[in-house]
């Protein structure tokens, strides 16, 4: 049987939450979630905490790779 990713759970240390403010506006959520080791939808519920929103560019350049 495959090992699962171990992912952290629980409390956000200063240096992940940095990441993730300066990381989110311009990368995927798949993208911080992995270097972070984290699940996506931890990764969207922090940055919703913290009002962190994408950029244009970044959504802009999502809708024209569907």
């Amino acid at each position: 049987m495959a090992k699962r990713k171990q992912t952290v759970s629980g409390r956000w240390p200063k240096e992940e939450i940095n990441t993730l403010k300066k990381e989110f506006r311009n990368k995927t959520n798949k993208e911080i979630a992995e270097k972070l080791n984290r699940n996506e939808s931890s990764i969207q519920f922090k940055a919703s905490q913290l009002g962190l929103k994408k950029s244009s560019k970044h959504l802009k350049k999502m809708r024209l790779r569907k």
